[in-house]
């Protein structure tokens, strides 16, 4: 018989290691209890982002520390009363920030970034997802000169290291390239490599039905109802018990708290994230996504309109959505861009899964056999879905893997 695994979570993680299993002979049942990225995947910035090789790292500036603490910033918020649930994973991402160990970290991260562009285009060349996937790269603005010199040595230090393509851009070069910018700036970065999403969710829907074309199941299940199955697994959903002998956590911020039922307890924590869509007054249009560094939000165009996004706030993962990041930024935002009126109801809210050392869990959850990882990808879950699908799918079949998974695996925790 053929092997075969239920894949807990249809994010683009989840459907990516659902596709590249069911490509290799797995019989794979997808399971979620939403449909195919709706959860995190839903909503980002749309970036495919190859130059993303520094992951975000802890504050450790006092000034900025300050900043923060003031709960006033648009790329940072908290909820005072949640703070005490963060102080572990908090302290230990601080830990892990300290330069040396963050160049490590580094090291390790820019492998999985390396790999980003050619997995998902190995994946949608030749398919109707490629009309989603925009070659236009993304440009990040300054208003301080210095911040730009900074920005452009690191810039430098990156391409002469991973290979990074940029361009550099003054104040009229990048009023050329934005001609319906509003505000002026000193300068920007220019970043040519990433792929712009127009759809993310339609990008999540088309490898789910690669998925499902290959011969893969979709379910509506409960991850909390896994059970063990003899030397298999079981899992409820809408259709009745699913049994297979592997199983796939791939739940975002959730996967630690079904991963602790089975002796797994990894510190992943969340940051919460939120989007509106705006359009844009007469024929104004915006030619490539933006983040304005003074204020830290992006503004992607995208198929629903201009895609405006937050930073990361930190709440209990019961609490209510509380947009107001998306409240200080709509004004400044505004400023910079003719912004027409919202296009969505009510803003979009979700979930990304950290981890304290900035690396995704990929690999064989500890202490049980046939159960495997593949979460805590924070901010490039759609970056990294096709490359942690490949990955996970080769070390499952016993392959030699195509990037070494020792810095991300499990037992690191």
């Amino acid at each position: 018989m053929p092997p075969s695994a239920i894949v807990l979570g249809a994010g683009m993680v989840g459907v990516s290691v659902a596709l590249h299993l069911r490509r290799r002979g797995y019989d794979v049942v997808l399971v979620d209890r939403q449909g195919p990225g709706e959860g995190a995947s839903f909503g980002n910035g749309g970036l495919i982002q190859r130059e993303a090789v520094y992951p975000h790292p802890f504050p450790r500036a006092l000034a900025e520390l300050r900043r923060i603490a003031g709960n006033r910033a648009i790329d940072v918020s908290y909820h005072p009363l949640a703070l005490p649930g963060f102080v572990s994973p908090l302290l230990r991402y601080w830990w892990h920030s300290e330069p040396r160990r963050y160049l490590q970290a580094v090291q390790s991260y820019s492998r999985l970034i390396a790999t980003c562009l050619d997995e998902h285009l190995a994946l949608a060349t030749g398919t109707p997802a490629m009309a989603l996937l925009r070659p236009i790269g993304w440009m990040r603005l300054f208003s301080d000169p210095r911040l730009l010199d900074a920005a452009l040595a690191q810039a430098a230090v990156a391409q002469r290291d991973y290979g990074i393509d940029f361009a550099a851009l003054d104040s009229a070069a990048l009023a050329a390239a934005e001609p319906h910018l509003l505000a002026a700036r000193t300068g920007a970065i220019h970043w040519k490599d990433p792929l712009s999403v127009s759809d993310p969710h339609a990008l999540t829907l088309a490898y789910a039905g690669m998925f499902t074309a290959a011969g893969g199941s979709l379910a509506i299940g409960d991850a909390a109802t896994l059970e063990r199955s003899g030397t298999g697994w079981r899992v409820q959903t809408a259709t009745g018990p699913v049994e297979a002998a592997e199983v796939v956590v791939a739940l975002g911020a959730a996967s630690a708290t079904l991963t602790k039922r089975f002796g797994y307890a990894p510190p992943v924590f969340g940051k919460r994230g939120y989007h509106m869509h705006f359009g844009l007054r007469g024929n104004a249009t915006l030619n490539r996504p933006i983040l304005d560094t003074d204020s830290g939000f992006l503004l992607a165009p995208m198929r629903a309109g201009i895609r405006l996004t937050t930073g990361a706030e930190f709440a209990r993962p019961e609490a209510p959505p509380s947009p107001v990041q998306l409240d200080r930024a709509e004004p400044i935002a505004r400023q910079l861009l003719p912004l027409a009126d919202r296009v969505d109801a009510t803003p979009w809210m979700g979930t990304r899964p950290c981890t304290p050392d900035m690396l995704p869990i990929i690999g064989p959850l500890p202490g049980q056999a046939g159960a495997w990882c593949a979460f805590g990808h924070a901010h490039q879950g759609l970056t990294l879905g096709p490359t942690t699908g490949r990955l996970l799918a080769e070390m499952m079949l016993g392959e030699v893997p195509f990037v070494s998974p020792e810095p991300y695996r499990a037992t690191r925790f």
